[in-house]
């Protein structure tokens, strides 16, 4: 070939630098939901928490929110709830999962009926949870029939904190474990069946399965299920507020009533604020704690 024949056969200047905008007008649309609910009110939630009447810098409504009577309580039980929920989420979830992917029979109806709390609003699932646990509830009622109790027990009353704790994570671990489980699927179906064959033929047994080949193939599941199920636990609300009212005051809570009852937006941005900052402490923790090894070796 003569080198004009190469010349002609090659792309010319204009061919090559040409760029394909269709993958870009495609994430157009989530950009700009992106951009407008949630790029926009955290920053003006920053900048709301920080800024004073007269435009200037300042930390008081972070001081204010301290000093808040519930702050203490707040953070306690958030982290407490979050460090209980989560972990029971995920192996619950992941032996769903385990249990969907043997594909027996009905698995599409088990797995249908496991996501049904899916479509059910946080303040739904405690007002039914909350019509398990009264005193006069479903839960009472059975054990009364059992014959287990000789009177109803004060599940949600303050001077028994660990029934009280026990049905807001029974209530979550209802309500939320869909996600997670969904996620785990998810992850699941994308692992290719050789590597559990060739564990098959070197005699490895379920667990060994389950510790070597299924865990560490699922790690980019298991990240995104944890980032975002402990991001939708720190904004737990509804739930608590429906089964505890204010005995159990959660960060999302506080900030909620520092708007709407004492109306203070300042000191709830600045409770938005250290939500948002913990959840990203936490999130860049998962990322580092559950990279895979091509990762670690190119660090």
């Amino acid at each position: 070939m003569t080198i004009a024949e190469q010349r002609l056969d090659s792309p010319a200047p204009a061919a090559r630098a040409r760029v394909d905008w269709l993958p870009y007008a495609l994430l157009l649309p989530t950009l700009l939901f992106l951009a407008v609910f949630f790029v926009y009110p955290m920053i003006q939630a920053v900048v709301l928490s920080v800024r004073d009447p007269s435009g200037g810098l300042t930390l008081r409504y972070f001081q204010a929110m301290v000093t808040d009577t519930y702050f203490r309580g707040a953070v306690r039980n958030s982290l407490l709830l979050t460090a209980i929920v989560i972990p029971l989420q995920v192996t619950l979830a992941l032996a769903i999962a385990l249990l969907v992917n043997t594909r027996f029979r009905g698995h599409q109806w088990f797995l249908y009926i496991c996501a049904i709390p899916l479509g059910i609003s946080d303040l739904a699932a405690g007002l039914v949870w909350l019509s398990i646990f009264t005193d006069r509830g479903t839960l009472n009622m059975l054990l009364l029939w059992l014959g287990v109790i000789d009177q109803p027990i004060a599940f949600l009353s303050f001077e028994e904190p660990v029934w009280l704790y026990a049905a807001i994570v029974a209530t979550e671990v209802w309500r939320a474990t869909a996600i997670v489980m969904v996620i785990l699927v998810a992850g699941l179906q994308l692992i290719p069946k050789d590597y559990f064959e060739t564990a098959d033929v070197f005699g490895a047994t379920g667990w060994r399965k389950l510790w070597h080949v299924t865990l560490p193939l699922m790690r980019p599941a298991l990240q995104t299920a944890l980032i975002i199920r402990t991001i939708l636990a720190f904004q737990l609300f509804a739930t608590v507020i429906a089964l505890a009212g204010r005995i159990v005051p959660v960060l999302a809570g506080e900030a909620y009533f520092q708007y709407s009852l004492y109306r203070n937006p300042p000191v709830a941005s600045a409770y938005a604020v250290l939500i948002m900052a913990t959840s990203m402490v936490i999130t860049v923790a998962y990322l580092r704690l559950l990279r895979g090894r091509e990762t670690e070796a190119g660090a």
